[in-house]
């Protein structure tokens, strides 16, 4: 399983944020795509439209678990994905900034 620590990711690096919609409301990295676990093969277009052409697709959830399999589903399907080692639980305690959709501090559920 590929995977990347959330200390390697840089500004613009793109992110797949595959946790459900209450936990997306809680708080998010600014920028993500949002394509929840639960619907993400009905909705897969959307991300092979918004990712970047022969870039890399960088895919968090809460801890890992779930970014996991879709990490898996992604490269079964020849895109560059990588697991964010220990998700936005992770994120949240590097510091990196967690918001809401209307701009204000977030927190992960």
């Amino acid at each position: 399983m590929p995977t990347v620590e959330v200390a390697d990711l840089k500004d613009g690096d793109f992110l797949l944020d595959v946790r459900e919609e209450d936990e997306w409301k809680a708080g998010h990295a600014e920028g993500a795509l949002h394509i929840p676990i639960s619907e993400f093969v009905a909705r897969y277009g959307e991300l092979t439209e918004a990712a970047p052409q022969d870039g890399r697709v960088h895919v968090i959830c809460r801890s890992g678990g779930r970014s996991a399999q879709v990490t898996m589903y992604l490269a079964q399907q020849g895109i560059d994905a990588v697991n964010v080692d220990g998700g936005m639980q992770v994120w949240e305690a590097a510091g990196r900034p967690v918001t809401t959709d209307d701009g204000q501090q977030g927190f992960v559920l």
